[in-house]
């Protein structure tokens, strides 16, 4: 599965790949620090639809929350990450010290940071991308175009049969 735009996940997938709880990515949403890409919630009983890059945006944040980075600096960083390219960000690793968030696209920079003393932990975006693909092969979406679910890719036969039959 690749990073398709096309293809939107429900809050509830959304929570099983990026491992949060439905009640964080709500709060998340509803304080503007991890939006849905695809489709915001428009009024009650609507759906968001979460992206890829929305996923894996979860996912890091998830991560920096569980080393003990404070949900301002993560702001801050969202933020930064929200500015760069797809591409941009599966070569990126994020260093931090547990207060200052930093970027690094080289692993020149990552030595030149921990010889300083400011990195204690990283986290390799590429390795979380690959992640997140990982969960969302065996997950549902939607086309955006046409609502219409767009299965994970299972290989099982039991799997192929119901796509055959359309069930």
């Amino acid at each position: 599965m690749n990073a398709s735009t096309d293809i939107g996940y429900r809050g509830a997938t959304a929570c099983v790949a990026a491992g949060i709880s439905y009640r964080q990515l709500d709060y998340w949403a509803r304080t503007g620090l991890v939006e849905p890409g695809v489709r915001g919630a428009a009024g009650s009983g609507s759906q968001r639809l979460y992206g890829f890059r929305d996923i894996l945006v979860l996912k890091i944040v998830k991560r920096l929350l569980d080393t003990g980075v404070s949900l301002q600096n993560i702001r801050t960083a969202v933020e930064h990450l929200r500015s760069r390219g797809v591409s941009d960000l599966e070569s990126m690793t994020l260093m931090s010290d547990g207060a200052t968030i930093y970027e690094c696209t080289s692993p020149d920079e990552i030595v030149d940071l921990l010889q300083g003393g400011q990195g204690v932990f990283g986290i390799a975006i590429g390795k979380v991308w690959s992640e997140v693909q990982g969960s969302l092969a065996t997950l549902q979406g939607e086309n955006v175009d046409d609502g219409t679910v767009v299965s994970g890719q299972s290989n099982d036969e039991l799997a192929q049969r119901r796509k055959l039959k359309g069930a």
